[in-house]
């Protein structure tokens, strides 16, 4: 019966995976309505994505079926833009990876025919499955690590950018003049990002705090959003904002520092888990000749 239910269920999931990329599901009237009224001020301020590797090009199959599906969601869309990674390449990944954890353990029983051993076919289909769903799930947890690594290396270098502007402002520099010149400044994919925004601001006649802020919201990063707030008023209302750069720029130093300190205490607890490991494999050891005496006499 657990035989004819795993095959029952494999065989539908092929099939239904199979009409789903034949004959994916159209775009419903409102999404289709929707995208022919983007406003040109809100187009995606990054556009240098990486189209993937080797990935990306032999899990192209998987990708339709899984775009159908609604996959990537929004939070991981806005891990892709930090990472600069198109949706496909994500797709593809999971796709590769799925199909390679299920045939993978398929190899195992294999080798143990070879040696004259034999293992019931369910155990690595069970496992195949598993391996499969984790293969799955893999990419999405690789991608959240690596764009909230990404995205603290862009808050280290916003808190370098709000003291650069402050400085250009206590000298006198415009609002606008303060924002360019202190993207000139800096360097690093983070500074590259806002000269691009700004530069973006400038071609489209828009104002840079609003094309600040849509990077901001681009990349989940909400100092950004706060920033181009605090500068709004300023070009907007003439209202003086070096203090609150100021005291913004402190903020974010002291935020990093406790970050940096749970992290290290963290990595401090992390290094106690071998010590405890291998403090118990010696008592086990130093227990196991007594153990085997005493069981052996009963």
């Amino acid at each position: 019966m657990t035989t004819v239910a795993l095959l029952g269920a494999g065989l539908g999931v092929g099939l239904w995976a199979l009409v789903v990329w034949l004959l994916p599901p159209a775009p419903s009237l409102a999404s289709a309505l929707a995208a022919t009224h983007i406003p040109a001020s809100r187009k995606p301020t990054i556009t240098d994505i990486d189209a993937g590797g080797w990935a990306a090009r032999w899990g192209r199959p998987a990708v339709r079926p899984l775009a159908a599906l609604g996959l990537p969601h929004p939070r991981q869309q806005r891990d892709l833009l930090v990472l600069g990674r198109a949706p496909e390449t994500l797709l593809a990944e999971k796709g590769v990876l799925a199909v390679a954890g299920l045939l993978l353990p398929s190899l195992f029983p294999l080798l143990l025919w070879a040696v004259g051993v034999g293992l019931p076919w369910q155990v690595p289909a069970v496992v195949g499955l598993a391996c499969a769903v984790g293969g799955f799930f893999l990419p999405d947890l690789d991608l959240r690590q690596r764009a909230e690594r990404r995205r603290t290396s862009f808050r280290h270098a916003l808190g370098a950018y709000l003291n650069l502007v402050r400085v250009s402002l206590a000298g006198g520099a415009g609002v606008d003049g303060a924002l360019t010149d202190a993207a000139e400044i800096g360097q690093g994919w983070a500074f590259a990002r806002i000269r691009r925004a700004l530069t973006t601001a400038r071609m489209t006649r828009a104002t840079p705090w609003d094309t600040l802020r849509q990077l901001g919201e681009e990349l989940d990063v909400r100092e950004l959003i706060e920033l181009s707030s605090s500068v709004s008023l300023a070009g907007t209302e003439g209202a003086k904002v070096r203090a609150s750069l100021a005291a913004k720029a402190a903020a974010m130093r002291t935020h990093e520092l406790t970050e940096a300190e749970r992290e290290a205490q963290a990595a401090t607890e992390r290094m106690s888990l071998p010590v405890i490991c291998l403090f118990a494999g010696f008592l086990l050891f130093i227990a196991y000749p007594a153990v085997a005496t005493v069981l052996g006499s009963l």
